[in-house]
């Protein structure tokens, strides 16, 4: 599957994509991986990216990997974040690079959408740093409404 779609997609629909300039690198059903370039204006007081910029790179890279999944089931259900938290573990310091990874086999899920439910599945996101050190953990809780 190409990034091209997915990304060009969330950077046309999402305006904070186009401004923290993310870079979509991979977005298959397996995993997501989004880059947040080494910006001196979304910095904080330490000098790496901003707590906030973070947090939108995993979410970025939360709602990719969805898309990727899930994309076949927008005709019938909406995809929406339930709750998110994140770990902050290193300082993270220039380019971040966000990986997303779905908790659920994407079969199951579709299983409880075509048995009428609302089903929930976990989308875990590491962010490491140029050296590859793991900076950040975030954990995504999403859904998929069915549509009215």
């Amino acid at each position: 599957m190409t990034t091209t779609p997915i990304g060009q997609l969330l950077a046309d629909t999402v305006p904070m994509v186009r401004t923290l300039n993310l870079a979509y690198l991979e977005t298959t059903p397996e995993r997501a991986v989004l880059q947040l370039p080494d910006q001196p204006e979304y910095r904080n007081h330490v000098g790496g990216p901003h707590a906030g910029a973070m947090f939108t790179l995993g979410e970025s890279a939360s709602g990719a990997i969805v898309l990727a999944a899930f994309g076949d089931q927008l005709s019938r259900a909406v995809p929406l974040p339930v709750t998110a938290d994140i770990a902050f573990k290193k300082v993270a310091k220039g380019v971040v690079t966000a990986t997303a990874t779905l908790g659920r086999p994407i079969a199951d899920v579709i299983a409880e959408l075509d048995a009428g439910q609302r089903p929930e599945f976990p989308v875990t996101v590491e962010i490491t740093r140029e050296d590859g050190a793991v900076t950040t953990v975030m954990n995504v809780l999403w859904t998929l409404r069915p549509n009215s």
